[in-house]
């Protein structure tokens, strides 16, 4: 299945501008004097919440703590990525505050929660400078089992190739840059795979041959592409991740900029494939650099059976 009815997410204590990935991350903007940013997240995230639990989608969350400062914790998706066959894959971080985010109680909850399997840690690589985060660097098509991925300084051959392999995935990378030419730093920031949609931003790829190999291995899929403008691209319309709820119906869950950047024709069509949920995470985005999508951490692992109580426990 390409979606699931179930996301973990995490609410701030301590969310603000992340020094230690603003070099290339080129979405982030500071904060204004005075402005009272955790307020606002915490606001947009509970509203963020609410509105995917009124559609009938299960959202795990988890409190982040206020010590060690994880900026950036509100986007648990970079880190860990699970799978149907119980697989947790670890993977290697490059802002040093990020990697900070595996012990803070989300893995030990996964582990109470839901059947690991199998671990596949590949965070050492941090110490080679080698460079993988999860599902921002891999956009992945799990019906079809495809990892579309965008080089850059955080999505590095080594690690790519360990982990298709691991997963039996078959690897399309490309090289999706800005409008300034440099790397785009998240792969999820141009594009999103869904059941029968891609949304994408060709004109991120100036290679022309890796352009059309792109669109053809989407459509290939049997999936219809949405091409994105670079003014949608800079207003995270690539940064959707399509949901189900409990009833099985399609979600396409964006920020309210992205949904407004989106032309009429574009609207409908996303309405053709998914019943599309804007929400409002204005303060998030420009602080943080990432949107919708990122701060989604979809969980595909088996549920724990319910512990089959003994006689002698059932007659207390």
């Amino acid at each position: 299945m390409q979606t699931t009815n179930t996301v973990l997410m995490i609410r701030p204590t301590r969310f603000s501008f992340n020094q230690d990935t603003a070099a290339n991350n080129r979405f982030q903007r500071p904060a204004a004097v005075a402005e009272d940013v955790q307020l606002k997240a915490l606001q947009e995230f509970d509203g963020y919440v609410a509105a995917l639990r009124e559609q009938g989608v299960t959202v795990m969350v988890h409190n982040d703590s206020e010590a060690p400062h994880t900026p950036d914790s509100i986007f648990p998706n970079n880190w860990w990525s699970s799978h149907p066959d119980g697989t947790l894959v670890l993977y290697p971080m490059q802002g040093h505050n990020r990697r900070l985010e595996r012990d803070k109680g989300v893995l030990d909850r996964l582990h109470d929660e839901y059947r690991v399997e199998q671990v596949l840690d590949i965070s050492s690589l941090e110490q080679q400078e080698v460079f993988l985060e999860g599902t921002g660097s891999m956009v992945l098509d799990r019906q079809q089992r495809i990892c579309y991925a965008g080089y850059s300084t955080r999505t590095h051959a080594q690690a790519l190739n360990q982990v298709v392999e691991h997963l039996g995935y078959e690897l399309c990378a490309f090289n999706a840059v800005d409008r300034q030419g440099v790397a785009i730093y998240h792969t999820n920031v141009m594009m999103s795979v869904g059941t029968s949609l891609a949304v994408v931003c060709l004109e991120s790829i100036s290679d022309l041959n890796e352009r059309a190999a792109l669109q053809s291995r989407l459509e290939g899929s049997g999936k219809q592409v949405l091409a994105l403008s670079w003014e949608q691209l800079e207003s995270f319309a690539g940064n959707m991740l399509e949901v189900h709820n409990a009833a099985g119906d399609p979600l396409l869950v964006m920020s309210r900029t992205a949904w407004q950047s989106l032309d009429a024709a574009q609207q409908k069509l996303i309405e053709r494939h998914a019943k599309p949920l804007p929400v409002n995470i204005d303060t998030i985005e420009r602080i943080g650099g990432g949107s919708a999508r990122c701060m989604l951490a979809e969980v595909f692992l088996p549920q724990r059976l319910p512990k089959r109580l003994t006689t002698q426990e059932q007659s207390r």
